[in-house]
């Protein structure tokens, strides 16, 4: 089994906001990085959003210059899927169950029975994941959250076959990389997304009903001690990621009215109003 002092490279999958933060995280905890996109324009992007983190945490005193150079030396990018051969590979894709299975079937393929496959999924089972998988007990949920590079908290999360020995290494890298990790089993939404989740969704059916709009509830809920109301929130994690997240926890928990997705939150998702990274969602942004 694979334990902390032998991982020294981890290849994360997906350059989108998730993976830009985790793979910044591995390579200032001085691991190398591998960092894999399909879109070579995704990988640019990631790179000067993690630069863009960096100086932002040197104007901090947080980062020194000498973290930051180490920091980016650390991390290569490819467009090549067959050199995502690494110690710990970490999936930060799509919230497709399907595309997920495939993905970690052909990583399962090119690395060695040492390795192991974790997932960032925010609502999908681990379990069905790992499900085709011939060595399902190296696989495991390793759930960060956005920015992956500020927020603390770490979900390790076991499947039906998770050899617990895979996820104390996970729990103790992620504590490596400066979070605070917690031990999940395979629920649906796990801990916080099922906990968190009539955050948005109560937030929303009191907009849909017309007892108040957006801006009213999170200057309501800011008030009261929360950073940020849901709706600026939803803005920030993407309100496509959010509402998919909820589509699937209500079919994980077939179809409970408690956890209905919005035809709000759909029809920003249908019009393309993605949130802070496209520029407008539930506000706009510059």
């Amino acid at each position: 089994m694979m334990e902390l002092e032998n991982i020294k490279k981890i290849a994360v999958v997906g350059a989108g906001t998730m993976g830009q933060g985790i793979a910044q995280i591995s390579a200032m905890a001085g691991y190398s990085v591998r960092l894999f996109d399909l879109n070579a324009t995704a990988l640019e992007n990631a790179v000067q959003k993690i630069e863009g983190n960096l100086s932002k945490g040197i104007e901090r005193g947080k980062v020194t210059e000498a973290q930051k150079e180490a920091c980016l030396a650390n991390i290569q990018t490819t467009v090549e899927q067959s050199e995502l051969v690494a110690d710990v590979v970490i999936e930060a894709i799509v919230e497709k169950l399907e595309v997920k299975k495939s993905l970690f079937a052909q990583l399962e393929s090119i690395n060695s029975d040492q390795t192991i496959l974790a997932s960032n999924t925010s609502s999908i089972p681990i379990t069905r994941i790992a499900a085709d998988l011939k060595h399902p007990e190296r696989f495991v949920g390793m759930h960060f959250f956005n920015p992956a590079h500020i927020m603390k908290l770490v979900e390790v999360i076991s499947g039906a076959a998770t050899a617990p020995a895979i996820a104390q290494t996970i729990y103790d890298l992620s504590k490596k990389l400066g979070k605070v990790p917690v031990m999940a089993n395979d629920a649906p939404g796990f801990i916080v997304n099922r906990v968190a989740r009539h955050f948005y969704v109560e937030s929303l059916k009191t907009v849909e009903e017309g007892v108040t709009d957006f801006e009213g509830l999170d200057k309501l809920i800011e008030s009261t001690g929360f950073k940020m109301g849901p709706f600026r929130l939803m803005d920030l994690i993407g309100i496509d990621t959010n509402y998919s997240v909820t589509v699937s926890m209500f079919n994980a928990f077939h179809q409970d009215a408690k956890f209905r997705p919005s035809r709000i939150q759909q029809q920003k998702v249908d019009a393309g109003h993605h949130g802070r990274k496209t520029k407008k969602g539930f506000y706009t942004y510059d």
